[in-house]
């Protein structure tokens, strides 16, 4: 039956407008276990990932039983059904703790930004050097750029020299990602580091660890080497 259509008003005009309707929700599908099986046949696989092939349904789930295992349909669109044969209340646990710990160990690269000018003088070049070395280190990428002033839009090439000297000196933490373009009246050059921001972390937690550890080791030298000095016998 249709749905009957209602009236808006609009000031001296009224147009029909059909009722909202709610949109039917999505069917999602859960992992078939067992007597939820529900096909003839299915291809067999073995705890291990042996083949056993194409046995009924009935004579998989015997076998199941007699392993203490559960039978688990693992490719539901293949013609016959995948299942395999594995303890799901352990599968699903070890996926969830792979899961938590991708999620612990996941980290998003950012993008950093370092301006230069193109008359920079060598301390600033050094100080902003040491910028892009911080960012690289840490697992960052950084975008390089060059504003140009003036007539220096007509030397292009003191723009590219200067980006490649800079990519040269941090060359041991990261590499060229996006070689030195124009835009508009800059010249943008990305550098991406070597390793992931997740492998950045763990060093520097592992770092951070390490000088924990030596910190009572240094402690106890001063303490002796000032208790050496108020033991030795005045001349």
């Amino acid at each position: 039956m249709q749905a009957p259509l209602a009236f808006v008003s609009m000031g001296a005009f009224f147009i029909a407008a059909k009722p909202f309707e709610l949109k039917r929700s999505e069917h999602i599908s859960e992992t078939r276990i067992n007597d939820r099986i529900r096909v003839p046949e299915v291809r067999l696989v073995g705890p291990n990932g042996e083949q056993v092939g194409i046995v009924a349904i009935r004579k998989a789930l015997d076998l199941a039983r007699e392993a203490d295992l559960d039978l688990v349909e693992v490719a539901p669109q293949a013609k016959p059904p995948v299942a395999k044969l594995m303890d799901y209340g352990k599968y699903k646990y070890e996926s969830a703790q792979k899961a938590r710990e991708a999620r612990k160990n996941q980290a998003n690269t950012a993008l950093k930004e370092i301006r230069f000018r193109l008359k920079i003088d060598e301390h600033d070049y050094e100080t902003k050097k040491g910028h892009v070395t911080r960012f690289l280190s840490g697992g960052d990428k950084v975008k390089v750029m060059i504003m140009f002033r003036g007539r220096e839009q007509s030397r292009p090439e003191m723009g590219i020299k200067l980006l490649n000297r800079l990519a040269e000196d941090v060359s041991d933490l990261g590499t060229v990602e996006s070689a030195p373009r124009v835009d508009g009246r800059n010249m943008v050059m990305v550098i991406a580091p070597h390793k992931s921001k997740s492998d950045a972390k763990a060093e520097a937690r592992k770092a951070s660890t390490d000088a924990k550890g030596r910190s009572p080791e240094v402690k106890s030298r001063r303490d002796r080497v000032a208790a050496e000095k108020n033991a030795a016998p005045e001349a």
